[in-house]
Formats: structure tokens, C-alpha cells, sequence
């Protein structure tokens, strides 16, 4: 009974007939073939799977090309590195000559400091002026945008003295225009800096000591360490259209003399002991709690 029960219970082998059979057959030989019948007959091709063009998600961002004259700034910078002057400039100087601005302004950089090459201002002034030329309406902020804003300040250094081989006459007109755009347009601490230095010597144009604090405050907050010098000279003298302010004046002095490291940083020095010579006790006190606050905020 047992055998009986057990053998009822197996699945009952299905026979196909020869002509069903004979249909599923041709089906699958036709879907094979790639050929396949709409719900009204017509016939279709159906691409396989591999033969579909393979696209990623739009959301899959892509890698970016690499563009030769990118490779060319890279091969240079790194060569520059490396201490391989001259493989550095060449690669730089094929970059700079497809307008890579930041091989233009490397390059610039090198002639005007004499930075492992004779030192050349007629070739620094070249390329500084070929970036000021394409890329003075750069977006602010940006990482190229800096390097654009100290070409602007670099001509603007080069139309103070003049360039006698390079048949640049001195400027100071035009040098504060460098100044000027550098200060307001991109917000450059260096222009800004120098703008109001030129504001408070009167190079270039009117004295405006009261303009020149303007400058030298946005500088300074900044951090850009002579300006603070020039600023904090200012306050603790005071001037015309300026309010003395003897404790904030050596608050900012006291900044920029925490700066001063190079050899030229002298005059910061000398303005700071002087000034805190001069201070009474209180202006002391008071210039340290503008110090400490000042460190407080910097730091958020």
C-alpha cells in the first residue's frame, strides 16, 4: 500500500505531441534567428543584449580628458620640482604658448624672480600681460583667478619703475589702474595693499589717507602682513580724514611683526618697537584685548 501511496504521489510525466512539439520547436528557432512576431503579425529583429549601444547613468559623472597642453603644465611643474630647470620650462613654455594662464604665470614668476634662470622682466612682463589680456574677466574665487589677480599686480609693480628694455615707460598711473583692479574686481589682498599705499604716498594720483585706510583695512583683515604694518602706522599716528587710534594701531602692528621673517621685513620691525616704545601702559592693555579678540575670531 505504502508502494502504492509513494507511487501516486510522483509527478506524471507530460507527452508533448509530435505537432505541439513540432511548434515550440520553430519558436525557439526563431527567436534564435533574431526574428520575432508583434501581437499583430508583423515580423521584428531583436538586438541582442551586446549589440546595444552601453551608456552609464546620467548620474555616473565622467572622468575628464586630459587635454596635452594640461599634460605640458604638469610635465613642467613637475620637472621644476625635480630640479630640472630646463625640461620645466620647455614644457612650460609649450603650455604657455596654447594660453595656459597658469603656465603664463609660472613662467612670469621665474623670469621676475630670476628663479633658476637669468632674471628677465621684459619676459615676465610678456606674459604677465597676456594673461591680464585674456583673462581679466575670470570669475572671482576661482583657483586661476588668484594667479590672474597677482599678474595684475605684478604689471602693476613693473608700471612703477619701468621696463627701459622692454620699451615700458614708468607709470604710476597705470600702475595704480593695475592696483585698483586687482583690489576691487578679485578682491586681491596684494593689490589692496598696494593700492592703498599708493593712496597714502600719493603715487599715481591724489593723496587720500582716509581711501588708503579703506584698502589697507580689507588687506589687513585678510592677513596680509604689510599692510597691517602700513595700517597700524597709520592708526597710531593718525592723519588727515584718520581718527588716532594708538591701541589699535599697535594691535595691527603687533600682527604684522609676528609676520615678519624675511631680511626686508626690517621697517615692520622697527615700526612695531617704536610704537610699542611710545605706547603708555593703558594703550598696551587695550592693544592686547583687540589682540586677543582678533585671534578668537580669525580662528572661527
Amino acid at each position: 500500500m505504502n508502494g502504492t501511496a509513494s507511487a501516486s504521489r510522483r509527478p506524471r510525466r507530460v507527452r508533448v505531441p509530435a505537432a505541439i512539439a513540432g511548434v515550440l520547436f520553430l519558436a525557439v528557432a526563431g527567436l534564435a534567428a533574431g526574428r520575432a512576431h508583434a501581437f499583430d503579425g508583423t515580423a521584428q529583429t531583436l538586438q541582442p543584449y551586446e549589440m546595444q549601444p552601453l551608456t552609464p547613468p546620467a548620474n555616473v559623472p565622467l572622468a575628464p580628458q586630459v587635454r596635452p597642453v594640461d599634460e605640458a603644465f604638469r610635465t613642467g611643474a613637475q620637472a621644476l620640482r625635480a630640479g630640472q630647470t630646463a625640461k620645466g620650462i620647455d614644457a612650460l613654455g609649450y603650455a604657455a604658448a596654447q594660453g595656459h594662464a597658469m603656465a603664463q604665470w609660472k613662467l612670469g614668476r621665474i623670469y621676475m624672480d630670476g628663479d633658476g634662470v637669468k632674471r628677465d622682466d621684459a619676459k615676465a612682463f610678456e606674459y604677465f600681460q597676456k594673461i591680464a589680456s585674456s583673462h581679466a574677466e575670470d570669475y572671482p574665487g576661482t583657483a586661476q583667478s588668484r594667479f590672474v589677480a597677482n599678474a595684475f599686480v605684478a604689471l602693476g609693480s613693473y608700471y612703477l619703475v619701468g621696463i627701459p628694455s622692454a620699451g615700458v615707460k614708468r607709470d604710476p598711473s597705470r600702475a595704480r589702474d593695475m592696483f585698483s583692479y586687482a583690489a576691487s574686481y578679485f578682491g586681491d589682498a596684494d593689490g589692496q595693499y598696494q593700492l592703498g599705499k599708493l593712496y597714502l604716498e600719493g603715487v599715481g594720483g591724489p593723496r587720500d589717507a582716509r581711501n588708503a585706510g579703506r584698502w589697507l583695512t580689507l588687506a589687513s583683515q585678510k592677513g596680509q602682513y604689510e599692510a597691517q604694518a602700513t595700517l597700524g602706522v597709520l592708526l597710531f599716528r593718525g592723519d588727515e580724514g584718520v581718527p588716532r587710534q594708538r591701541a589699535r594701531g599697535l594691535m595691527w602692528l603687533t600682527l604684522a611683526r609676528d609676520s615678519a621673517v624675511r631680511p626686508e621685513d626690517k621697517w615692520v620691525v622697527n615700526a612695531h618697537e617704536q610704537a610699542f616704545a611710545e605706547a603708555t601702559p593703558d594703550e598696551r592693555e587695550k592693544a592686547l584685548g583687540y589682540l586677543e579678540v582678533w585671534l578668537k575670531t580669525a580662528k572661527r
